[in-house]
């Protein structure tokens, strides 16, 4: 599993002229399933980006003391299988380590219930659409964060 996060000030995903999730300040999240993942992956996922102090705290602004949870931010998750796209052969983008568009989107669902079990607010694009996604990068602070699932 790959994502992309982002610390946002605000962050919203369009489909077909219209606004289908929007958040104000906390994370922007593009979410890579590859075809190994398991609850195992989305587990250790979704902990992480609700956990990692990406947010400034206290009087000393530069030092990021809080998590998305400590300031009750907002978290947009948005699907992006493009993530697992292999660029070093060729001129074409290879997708085979991505999972299948049903499976993919049975554990992108999973995920993005994961994060609502913390209780703040979390919208979504839509599974498999042409999405626009507008990001207000704060910082900027962008990171990939990887698990890869263990196969034995």
């Amino acid at each position: 599993m790959r994502v992309i996060i982002q610390r946002v000030r605000s962050s919203c995903v369009t489909v077909d002229g219209a606004i289908i999730g929007k958040i104000g300040r906390g994370l922007n999240l593009l979410v890579g399933i590859a075809d190994t993942d398991t609850d195992t992956e989305l587990d250790w996922m979704a902990r992480k980006c609700l956990e990692l102090r990406l947010f400034p705290g206290g009087s000393d602004s530069s030092r990021w003391d809080n998590s998305v949870l400590d300031i009750q931010g907002e978290i947009l998750v948005v699907s992006q299988f493009t993530l697992y796209g292999d660029c070093r052969k060729g001129r074409r983008p290879s997708f085979s380590r991505s999972a299948s568009t049903e499976w993919a989107e049975v554990l992108f669902d999973r995920f993005v219930d994961k994060l609502k079990q913390s209780g703040l607010y979390v919208a979504t694009g839509k599974f498999g659409a042409m999405m626009q996604v507008n990001i207000e990068n704060d910082g900027p602070v962008t990171l990939l964060l990887e698990r890869e699932a263990l196969i034995d």
